[in-house]
């Protein structure tokens, strides 16, 4: 398992591994290509070639966003998430970010006990957020530190 940059090549192959999630937002070609072309940071899990996750986020202010990530479900439970979380905060600390934050559905409570076990907290709920189906979101936030990165077993 490799973790790398998203490339222009892996855009296709991530659109498949969002075919398989439709509990993350759906983007499109062109928002992929966008993170490959360095507007976003971006990075996948690169298995053999095959692209079976991907993380992306931007800056904001002193913090960092995780806009859109996901593992293949045939694949998860194999610490691809963590690797792909933990090389999103790495590049967080990089930057000096002080919390790292996301969305997440509220119904999505696999997503909520595997960002809950990294640090994530509950901070914040934006109403009818998501749509197809319409639903809440709930604003997760972790602090960033130096430190949590030499603590594998905590990503």
């Amino acid at each position: 398992m490799k973790i790398r940059c998203i490339e222009s090549r892996d855009a296709d192959q991530i659109l498949q591994v969002q075919d398989r999630c439709p509990e993350i937002a759906p983007w499109t070609l062109q928002d992929y290509q966008r993170a490959a072309d360095g507007e976003m940071a971006g990075w996948v899990a690169d298995e053999g070639g095959i692209v079976v996750g991907f993380l992306v986020a931007r800056r904001v202010a002193h913090d960092f966003e995780i806009l859109n990530f996901a593992v293949r479900p045939d694949v998860r439970q194999k610490g691809i998430g963590s690797l792909l979380l933990q090389q999103s905060f790495a590049w967080g600390t990089s930057l000096q970010a002080e919390n790292a934050f996301l969305e997440v559905r509220a119904s999505n409570l696999a997503a909520q006990r595997f960002y809950e076990r990294r640090g994530f907290r509950i901070t914040g709920r934006r109403p009818r957020y998501y749509s197809s189906p319409e639903e809440d979101a709930l604003l997760l936030t972790a602090t960033i530190s130096p430190q949590r990165q030499g603590q594998s077993g905590s990503l």
